[in-house]
């Protein structure tokens, strides 16, 4: 009988020791960092933005599968979409966002005030309405904006091609980033006695027509970082280069899809800028209404030789010479 009874004990005493490893595996479980990730739509720039911010992570300690959850969407270029997501966050309470580009970030700004929020790929922060000032967010939102070197590019403009007098923009004008950027465009232009002339376009479908719609009436076309023209800029560029007309970009890696040249943002490292702000908030170190926005902290000047050629353009070896990196098309 006492054999039976001390039976019954050690196999109670293994249930509960399986019961409580149960326990603990889902605790664990439910420990992982879970962080949500919404982009306004996929093209190179912001894809690197965001393997910028995933890599630096994992760096330090966060690693995808063991410690953290990522929960990534993209809105396939549509506002509504970008709003979806928004709420669905909301309800999903993850412990961070990440919200890249200017549309993606209104969107879980006014659904999400209480999960901190990173952002990036934002033009101007404070314009767009996600924070009280640049230097002290006020609320749950802060990250790093890619506001461009607009009078530097334009000075690029001339010194790839001096008889350049008019210059023609296109750009989305339902992106408030884009438009920030051709009204700072246009300002540096009067300064420099260069003429702008606008093609806007609605969605990336437009954007060929935008491009057609320059021809002739332009000597270089130049290209912010405008998500609905960026993700289609192929179009600019053939048309850029069938009419020997030299596209100077506001970022980088549409100098490796084809534009000449810029002296601008690289979102990979805007990314990796943006993930060290997220490991101050997810260690307890800093609170996004006390963290300014941030600035990219250095340009890089970056040059494509085929697309040159491909334009009529003679790269000058000054040029050559003080660039970072120079990308071929091959």
């Amino acid at each position: 009988m006492e054999k039976a009874r001390s039976g019954v004990k050690c196999g109670s005493l293994v249930f509960l020791l399986v019961f409580l490893m149960l326990i603990s595996s889902v605790v664990l479980a439910d420990t992982k960092v879970r962080i949500a990730i919404t982009q306004i739509v996929e093209h190179p720039a912001l894809d690197e933005a965001r393997r910028g911010f995933i890599e630096v992570l994992a760096e330090n300690g966060y690693v995808e599968g063991e410690n953290v959850v990522y929960d990534i969407q993209n809105a396939q270029g549509e506002v509504a979409n970008a709003n979806t997501i928004a709420q669905k966050f909301a309800l999903d309470r993850p412990d961070l966002i990440l919200a890249i580009s200017t549309p993606s970030a209104a969107a879980v700004a006014n659904a999400v005030k209480d999960i901190p929020i990173l952002i990036t790929a934002v033009t101007d922060p404070v314009d767009a309405g996600l924070v009280e000032s640049a230097e002290r967010p006020g609320n749950n939102v802060t990250g790093t904006n890619d506001m461009n070197p607009i009078k530097e590019q334009f000075e690029l403009i001339l010194q790839l091609a001096a008889n350049v007098k008019t210059v023609g923009i296109i750009f989305n004008p339902g992106e408030s980033n884009s438009v920030v950027q051709v009204e700072v465009a246009k300002a540096v232009a009067a300064e420099m006695g260069l003429k702008i002339v606008e093609a806007s376009v609605s969605t990336s479908t437009d954007v060929l027509i935008a491009a057609n719609s320059l021809v002739g009436r332009v000597d270089a076309i130049y290209i912010p970082t405008d998500n609905t023209v960026v993700s289609t800029i192929e179009s600019v560029i053939m048309v850029a280069e069938d009419n020997k007309i030299p596209v100077i970009a506001g970022e980088e890696n549409s100098v490796v899809r084809g534009a000449i040249g810029t002296l601008g943002i690289n979102y990979y490292r805007l990314g990796r800028q943006t993930g060290e702000m997220a490991l101050r908030i997810l260690n307890g170190e800093a609170r996004p209404e006390d963290m300014p926005i941030e600035s990219q902290k250095d340009y890089r000047l970056v040059l494509n030789i085929d697309a040159a050629k491909a334009m009529g353009v003679v790269i000058p070896e000054e040029l050559l010479n003080n660039a970072d990196e120079i990308y071929t098309n091959n």
